[in-house]
């Protein structure tokens, strides 16, 4: 195990590069000038020139790019152009709010998404099965932004039981809860669709398999025998899906918070682009692939936990 978490470590190394090197050039083929957006449209071309000097983008490429990556390695992520404060330091005020909407949207998907299929596995082919299915389907396909914009429409316009946007009084609990229902619902769609066919799947494999059989013949209550045996023969695969999602999870954050103007990571990032502010890009993006590796790693650490016999090293032994 301690052999296979030292390659997966080195192995986030050179993929963080490959990151920083193509977000790099993709912020920079950005139409516009950083510069004569800060400054406004009635900026004169000196103003410009000088702002470029001062935010350091009248060096060749290759300099921006070498710069930047040695200020990464020492741990620093620059200067919004936009907010003229540390990258870190906005990143680490907008995630505890980001955090939120998607640890209790992957909560709510998770404990749903696994009672669907563990129900679906236990009536295979039954009406409340397809019924389940064809729902799970349905959520898969469904894109984020549509489906952001139909609950706004049922839930806040047209029966105005939920707020429509923001994060709420933050002194008032009830008030960030009701603001977090429905972002939280959105976002969970997908991966709750997403657990509900995996576990169904995973779980029909171990209640057909023969250690299953040999319990039930050996007359083992069958809520032991699901719920002790085979559900636990059936979290590998939900396990290697739940660290897909969380980073999945993350990523569809940014359109969830743009919908319902939540002031999260997301919502930032828009604005970033929008602004053309390369620094605040290339941070936020920096930091969710670092977020995706580290929770691929603790992905594949309790996988090896919870099936031993696994060996990454050259497939199963």
């Amino acid at each position: 195990m301690l052999k296979t978490i030292l390659r997966r470590v080195l192995q986030i190394i050179p993929t963080l590069l490959i990151v920083v090197t193509f977000t790099f050039i993709l912020t920079r083929m950005i139409p516009g000038n950083p510069a004569a957006t800060i400054l406004g449209p009635q900026a004169s071309a000196e103003d410009i020139a000088k702002m470029e000097i001062k935010l350091g983008l009248d060096k060749p490429i290759w300099e921006q790019y070498f710069d930047y990556i040695f200020a990464v390695l020492q741990g620093d992520f620059g200067t919004s152009y936009m907010y003229n404060q540390p990258v870190t330091d906005l990143i680490a005020s907008r995630i505890p709010n980001t955090l939120q909407i998607t640890l209790v949207g992957l909560l709510i998907a998770l404990v749903i998404g696994v009672c669907i299929g563990i129900y679906s596995a236990l009536h295979q082919y039954s009406a409340g099965d397809y019924i389940f299915m064809v729902l799970a389907l349905v959520g898969v396909s469904m894109p984020i932004f549509w489906m952001g914009l139909m609950l706004v429409k049922f839930f806040s316009v047209d029966m105005g039981l939920l707020p429509v946007s923001g994060r709420g009084d933050a002194n008032d609990i009830i008030d960030v809860m009701r603001h977090m229902v429905l972002p939280c619902f959105c976002l969970s769609t997908i991966p709750m669709a997403t657990f509900a066919r995996i576990t169904r799947s995973s779980m029909l494999e171990s209640i057909h398999s023969d250690s299953i059989k040999a319990l039930r013949a050996r007359g083992i209550k069958e809520r032991s025998v699901v719920w002790k045996h085979a559900l636990k023969n059936a979290l590998p695969p939900i396990v290697t899906v739940l660290g897909l999602q969380i980073a999945g999870c993350f990523t569809g954050a940014i359109l969830t918070e743009s919908i319902f103007a939540w002031p999260g990571m997301g919502t930032m990032i828009v604005n970033a682009i929008t602004n053309r502010d390369y620094m605040l890009i290339q941070g936020v993006v920096l930091f969710f692939a670092i977020v995706f590796m580290i929770v691929n790693l603790i992905v594949d650490i309790v996988y090896l936990i919870i099936n031993p016999r696994v060996n990454y090293e050259g497939g199963g032994k």
